[in-house]
């Protein structure tokens, strides 16, 4: 199976500035994800996608491949679409987020998996356990509830689900991570989906598949990475213990 891992990287980030171009431990970020991601053995190619001559630049020079795409395009999706129209053999298409500077090959196996399997979900994404004390009513961290075949029924920045009294252990509420794979020929029909309500209303892009009344697979991973949104989370990657093979 043919997998296109594509980092979509652009310069304007509006929260943390040039965020691609930081320094992580004397690296760029985006340096970071794209070497990190070039380990997993079973992408067939790994691909930046940027508008910024600056990022190629970084990517070039550790012996990467980058495809430059429109400043118009609004989102990372459309991004990771435009390059996965360059390679009509692909036939899952990873869109990797350029601010997981520690993501670990094995993640991206766990996020192909039903794939390799010969499963056939539209599209899939990661999650692992979410930390009820610390993480269920913090805005910043998404929450996602799946049904019994581990598809998405919703994503949300508020609390869910609301409990009624003691709070159970198998109750299939996840903390998110933004981390998605397509089936390329979904990728391409979702992007031009129109936006919807819900997924404006809580500025989450997935929610659109699952108003649109497509599947996503929630796979579920051990691991937890520090996605780099945030000064002190930029502090708190300058001394973050990588291993990938952990």
């Amino acid at each position: 199976m043919k997998i296109l891992c594509v980092i979509p990287s652009r310069i304007n980030s509006t929260r943390l500035p040039r965020k691609p171009l930081l320094l992580i431990q004397d690296k760029p970020m985006v340096q970071w994800v794209y070497e990190n991601a070039s380990k997993c053995k079973i992408l067939t190619k790994v691909v930046v996608a940027t508008d910024s001559e600056e990022i190629a630049a970084v990517i070039k020079s550790c012996g990467g491949d980058i495809e430059f795409t429109s400043a118009d395009l609004q989102t990372g999706s459309d991004r990771v679409a435009a390059v996965a129209k360059k390679y009509p053999d692909m036939e899952i298409v990873i869109n990797l987020q350029g601010d997981e500077p520690f993501v670990k090959p094995k993640m991206l196996e766990q996020l192909v998996a039903p794939y390799l399997a010969g499963d056939r979900p539209e599209m899939t994404t990661l999650a692992y356990h979410l930390d009820m004390e610390k993480e269920y009513s913090t805005p910043d961290k998404v929450k996602v509830i799946t049904n019994l075949n581990n598809d998405a029924i919703y994503f949300s920045r508020s609390p869910i689900p609301y409990f009624t009294g003691t709070i159970p252990n198998n109750v299939p509420v996840y903390h998110h991570i933004g981390i998605y794979a397509f089936r390329r020929d979904f990728l391409l029909k979702y992007t031009t989906l129109p936006r919807t309500p819900l997924e404006l209303a809580e500025s989450l892009e997935q929610l659109r598949i699952l108003e649109h009344g497509y599947r996503i697979r929630v796979c579920l991973t051990a691991e937890r990475t520090l996605e780099i949104n945030k000064p002190e989370e930029l502090a708190a990657a300058q001394d973050f213990k990588y291993n990938a093979d952990r």
